[in-house]
């Protein structure tokens, strides 16, 4: 069964408490999403770092519940 996209959100949010999410479904079919992450836990950090922060917020549902999502990670203050 897909993930919804209010399951991410809370579990991006769990994680990263600070957090401004939105999730953009992108296909329509609730199985492809784009999640916009804002966070200041991303200060001083790499993209790929910022990313690696968001997928373990998910909690090892990359690839099974949740098939695809695309990142876009940025400061809190930035977007």
């Amino acid at each position: 069964m897909p993930m919804q996209a209010n399951e991410i959100e809370r579990l991006i949010k769990l994680a990263l408490p600070d957090a401004e999410v939105r999730i953009d479904d992108l296909r329509g079919d609730g199985d492809h999403y784009l999640a916009h992450v804002a966070s200041n836990e991303f200060e001083g950090k790499t993209r790929v770092q910022q990313h690696q922060l968001v997928y373990q917020a998910l909690q090892g549902k990359m690839g099974g519940d949740l098939h695809a999502l695309a990142l876009q990670t940025t400061l809190k203050n930035k977007i």
